[in-house]
């Protein structure tokens, strides 16, 4: 019998408050399209936003990426964190703190996980307009499982701290 492996669509959510975001930002999408058996296919602009948590650090640079892959969602996520720390990411138990680079798997397919280390679709996505926006951006029909269409979403959110900056 033979082994078909099959292409999954997955959105990553691409964000840097530290060392130059916009380059830190740029850098992943590099490297995204690096990851064996996985193809960038899309990529929003860039977006502006204030930091979450009330810990006083600069504004973030935010995007998102549309892959196709190979890989499954938990060899995603590690791919993900590989890139992370090849740009200088020190994951510390800081909740919304700065960040030379942020890569979180946000989508993939029409999988609902919530499984030890690793939830998709991400747990924050529907309250997040720094990710709904460039999302709806490049997938706009897309349908978040368990959620709705991302543009029905993203409208219902007013925060005027989010702008596109190119």
């Amino acid at each position: 019998m033979r082994n078909t492996r099959h292409w999954f669509p997955a959105y990553v959510g691409v964000g840097s408050n530290l060392k130059m975001p916009a380059k830190q930002v740029e850098g992943a999408f590099e490297r995204l399209g690096e990851i064996a058996d996985t193809r960038l296919v899309s990529r929003s602009s860039l977006y502006r936003s204030s930091p979450l948590g009330g810990i006083e650090q600069p504004d973030f640079v935010n995007a998102v990426a549309g892959l196709l892959t190979m890989l499954s969602a938990r060899e995603l996520l590690a791919a993900l964190h590989r890139i992370e720390k090849h740009q200088g990411r020190e994951r510390d138990m800081t909740r919304w703190g700065p960040r030379v680079l942020d890569l979180d798997l946000l989508i993939y397919g029409a999988q609902v996980l919530d499984e030890a280390g690793i939830t998709v679709p991400h747990p924050g996505i529907a309250e997040r307009n720094f990710v709904l926006l460039p999302l709806a951006e490049i997938a706009p029909q897309l349908v978040i499982p368990a959620l709705g269409r991302v543009t029905g979403i993203a409208v219902n959110k007013d925060e005027p701290s989010i702008s596109r900056i190119q």
